[in-house]
């Protein structure tokens, strides 16, 4: 199976990567992946995150509310708007984590059962929703999203652009 080079470069080398550097992190995780997909100008993947209220911005809303959340339960006290910007270190480039790689095996099992020839946004954002665990999932729910209906509409898309 190859990988369709436009698609899986663009959001995963990329558009991910600036997203986590943003963040001044040393790595690319599954939630600079789903920032990555917001990046996408057209397609079905970017109409179905538009019309779930999934944008960039809201994205980072609810991963900042998430990472609030996470933090009170552990009894911090934090407002993410009243941290400082990170500064992007430009001089590492982040290396991909544990949960981006996932996201990416997931994408490629998915492709590879769907009988696609290439890894698709589609691929990538049912990957990203395979899972009720981590923050991206979180910072989801905090926003109110169906994470099942999302997931399904996504899979459609990917059967849909295997045929």
């Amino acid at each position: 199976m190859s990988t369709n080079v436009k698609d899986v470069r663009t959001v995963l080398t990329r558009d991910a990567r600036e997203e986590a550097e943003l963040d001044g992190s040393a790595a690319i995780e599954a939630e600079h992946v789903l920032l990555g997909l917001t990046r996408q100008s057209a397609g079905p993947v970017s109409r179905l995150l538009t019309e779930a209220g999934l944008t960039r911005e809201t994205i980072r809303d609810a991963l900042d509310r998430e990472w609030e959340q996470s933090l009170s339960v552990a009894g911090i006290a934090v407002a993410v708007a009243e941290l400082p910007t990170p500064t992007p270190d430009r001089g590492r480039p982040p290396k991909f984590g544990e949960s981006a790689k996932l996201v990416l095996k997931r994408a490629a099992d998915l492709a590879r059962r769907l009988g696609a020839h290439r890894i698709t946004a589609a691929h990538i954002l049912a990957g990203l929703l395979d899972t009720n665990l981590g923050r991206v999932a979180r910072a989801l729910d905090l926003a109110g999203v169906d994470r099942p209906a999302l997931q399904a509409r996504a899979l459609q898309i990917a059967a849909d652009e295997a045929r």
